[in-house]
């Protein structure tokens, strides 16, 4: 007899099958693509979908950051290199570098100057992004970026010419 109710699915005399109150309600189509449409609005979009075909500072700086990362690496392994096969005198490298042309200095100060400075600001600009919240906002990070910027170009300036 037990078995019986609880198959029939009444056991003393409650329903076990759960019974919904919902009710259903018939929409015309142009009705179900109007409350779609409306779902897909409130919906959170991706920022590349926005703006894809524009180049983003941030994007930029962050490779570059790689870049001159990669290229301070390469300066690194390209003056142990020289120096590893023989020794040098600090006279001999004083006179062949006395014996270029003006703008060979500038441009050689320039190509090391400018990765390290570069490097080096937006290092800070990450230090500052992980001491404090302040400037993790779209408006902070491109302020950041473009004082980044300016900091390393001025710097690169001060170091060509010092």
């Amino acid at each position: 007899m037990l078995t019986r109710a609880v198959v029939q699915g009444q056991v003393v005399g409650w329903n076990i099958i759960a019974k919904r109150n919902v009710q259903i309600q018939s929409l015309p189509s142009s009705a179900a693509v109007e409350i779609l449409n409306k779902q897909r609005l409130k919906r959170p979009s991706s920022p590349w979908e926005i703006c894809q075909p524009l180049i983003q500072l941030t994007s930029v700086t962050s490779i570059a950051n790689r870049v001159t990362g990669a290229c301070l690496i390469l300066y690194g392994f390209s003056m142990a290199y020289l120096v590893a096969p023989g020794t040098f005198d600090s006279t001999h490298i004083v006179e062949f570098v006395g014996g270029l042309p003006d703008y060979v200095k500038y441009v050689g100060k320039t190509i090391l100057a400018a990765p390290f400075a570069y490097h080096s600001w937006n290092g800070v600009r990450h230090l500052v992004w992980d001491s404090t919240t302040k400037f993790l906002s779209v408006k902070g990070v491109y302020n950041t970026g473009y004082a980044m910027l300016g900091a390393a170009g001025l710097s690169t300036i001060i170091l060509v010419f010092m």
